[in-house]
């Protein structure tokens, strides 16, 4: 696959315990150790298996490699409730909701420990081992704009204030919960509800895991290639967010059973569960075989 990755591209690789660390070792021959983003943890189960001899095993892996990690640029992920809970605004400042971020850095400069004077005339320096993170002039211009957060005595070391409307999304971390990304009950679930239940896949993946890979990994009218297309999963998401895709699969009874029926009623608009409605698919276009 190497060959066919773009140069700002990337690999992603599903895996369980048994043969991850393998997997792992015969991609840093090929892609290079220094083109490993990260190893992704999946909660493909959320129930305990109390019966399981030593350890209940609930989650998969997923290897990400880029082709030149240099070149790699990935998006972001939504915001979500538990991440902004520490935004405030005790000012009433009007730009709306904000929280505090550090104003100081552990890497030492020149002129990096510059005093500053609070509203009451408190002077303030960063404490030992800690310098400014910005210039003096970056500073003054932060506290002539309403930026700069003293406390509410106005007394306190100051924070810079990050308001919630000119923060984008976050970078994604590498722990994956199934109430975030779904797991192996609602990916039978989808597909369940798209053929019913005398013709199920073994082994499905929720469309929400696929939906967060292609989200970060690209963008509109990109190419996502699936190798291993089984159900159809990847290249389903992919054309509900708008990418060109190609899949691939071996076993021609999977591709009759379920990959194509399930493109089909993608591009028929038949397909309303899964990460239509997140992702905004309307159906619509086609795909060639």
């Amino acid at each position: 696959l190497k060959p066919l990755l773009a140069p700002n591209g990337s690999i992603w690789v599903h895996l369980d315990d048994a043969e991850v660390h393998r997997c792992r070792v015969v991609m840093d021959e090929v892609l290079g150790s220094a083109n490993f983003v990260a190893t992704v943890i999946w909660q493909k189960i959320h129930a305990r298996n109390n019966s399981a001899q030593h350890m209940s095993t609930v989650h998969d892996t997923l290897l990400v490699y880029a082709r030149d990690r240099g070149a790699l640029r990935f998006g972001r992920v939504d915001r979500t409730a538990a991440s902004d809970g520490d935004f405030w605004n005790p000012d009433d400042d009007p730009r709306g909701l904000w929280r505090r971020s550090d104003l100081t850095a552990s890497k030492g400069y020149n002129d990096g420990k510059y005093e500053v004077e609070g509203p009451h005339g408190d002077k303030f320096v960063p404490r030992d081992g800690r310098w400014w993170s910005v210039s003096r002039e970056t500073f003054q211009q932060l506290a002539d704009d309403n930026r700069l957060w003293w406390g509410k005595t106005g007394r306190t070391f100051p924070f810079r204030k990050r308001f919630a409307s000119e923060l984008g999304g976050l970078v994604p971390i590498t722990i994956w919960p199934h109430d975030e990304v779904g797991d192996n009950r609602e990916a039978k679930s989808e597909i369940t509800a798209l053929f019913g239940r005398d013709n199920l896949f073994s082994t499905p993946k929720p469309e929400r895991l696929l939906e967060r890979i292609v989200h970060i990994a690209s963008e509109p009218d990109d190419l996502v290639l699936d190798c291993f297309a089984g159900s159809g999963t990847t290249a389903a998401v992919s054309h509900k967010m708008g990418r060109r895709w190609v899949t691939s699969e071996r076993a021609a009874e999977t591709i009759a059973a379920f990959t194509r029926p399930r493109l089909e009623k993608g591009v028929k608009n038949d397909d309303p569960g899964g990460s239509t409605k997140a992702s905004g698919g309307q159906g619509g276009g086609g795909f060639g075989h």
